[in-house]
């Protein structure tokens, strides 16, 4: 317990840059849309080129996102047949996202960070880009239900500027380069940059608030899926790999526990509204996902990780 309040304590920071996020939002009517472009476009790939190009590359850490999708994917999956069952009401093709993906970046990045240093942040943004494929490919497909096709989906992932920038990286950091020194405070900034607007974003997004926005069974099997079966799951993929596969270490089981039980991610608000599919439902619960997050994460890190 006293764990748990000692890191709570150490978010501090990033709870009042969210308090600042609402003040903006509700004060000065800045949009976390106007933002978004500019975190998806510039700083998000900027983030991962210099967390890749950071990283100790093997064979084994070039497989991690192809690792974290592969879990993403069988989650999402084996939801989306319990949704299918229990929600009557057009929302079950949402719950693979919901479920299978996380904030990761704006909330997990800045977590990484403080809990794992340098290092261990590379390996961290390595696992994370598996659930941003995921999100944006086999996701984004099961919300469509059909609406869009395969092609679709693939052509939004060949959209994605973090996947050049992730192989960009990969393909300089096998060839012996680092980033000029010159340019280091550069990325650090944009790093900084990443988790202040970030938090911001979810700031002014609680400002939209409207509680569960209906389904109360949408909301339980989100959460049961997000805070529950996903960090399950990479508990026993953790226990699996050290005391039977042994092909990492403790940093990247940390670093796939921490996306385990990361809130919902806003993407999943942004499929919801693009597709037409439960979007109130889907911007309710992932916002009271968020403000979970807040507790559960410090308890669950005390309890895991410390």
């Amino acid at each position: 317990m006293t764990a748990a309040f000692a890191f709570l304590y150490k978010l501090l920071p990033l709870y009042i840059t969210v308090i600042l996020g609402w003040i903006a939002g509700r004060y000065l009517e800045a949009s976390g849309r106007h933002i978004a472009g500019i975190m998806l476009y510039i700083v998000t790939p900027s983030v991962v080129f210099a967390g890749v190009m950071a990283a100790p590359l093997t064979p084994e850490v070039i497989l991690l996102p192809f690792l974290t999708f592969a879990l993403c994917s069988l989650i999402g999956v084996a939801h989306l047949w319990l949704a299918r069952r229990l929600l009557h009401d057009g929302s079950a093709s949402i719950i693979p996202l919901a479920v299978g993906t996380g904030n990761t970046g704006y909330f997990g990045i800045p977590v990484a960070l403080l809990l794992f240093g340098e290092e261990g942040l590379a390996l961290y943004i390595v696992c994370m880009l598996g659930t941003t494929l995921f999100e944006n490919s086999v996701g984004f497909y099961l919300a469509a239900r059909g609406r869009y096709s395969i092609r679709d989906a693939l052509v939004r992932v060949a959209r994605l500027p973090s996947v050049y920038a992730f192989l960009l990286a990969v393909l300089l950091n096998l060839s012996g380069l680092h980033i000029p020194e010159v340019l280091t405070p550069l990325f650090d900034n944009l790093r900084g940059a990443y988790s202040i607007l970030g938090m911001m974003i979810i700031g002014m997004g609680i400002l939209s608030f409207r509680g569960l926005a209906g389904n109360v069974r949408f909301t339980a099997l989100a959460f049961a899926g997000k805070f529950l079966v996903w960090p399950l799951v990479a508990l026993g993929l953790w226990w699996l790999d050290a005391t039977v596969l042994g092909i990492y270490d403790a940093a990247v089981h940390k670093a796939i526990f921490l996306i385990s039980i990361t809130p919902i991610a806003a993407n999943t608000v942004v499929i919801a509204t693009l597709l037409d599919t439960a979007p109130r439902q889907a911007a309710g619960t992932a916002l009271l996902s968020t403000l979970f997050a807040l507790v559960y994460i410090p308890f669950m890190v005390a309890m895991i990780l410390s």
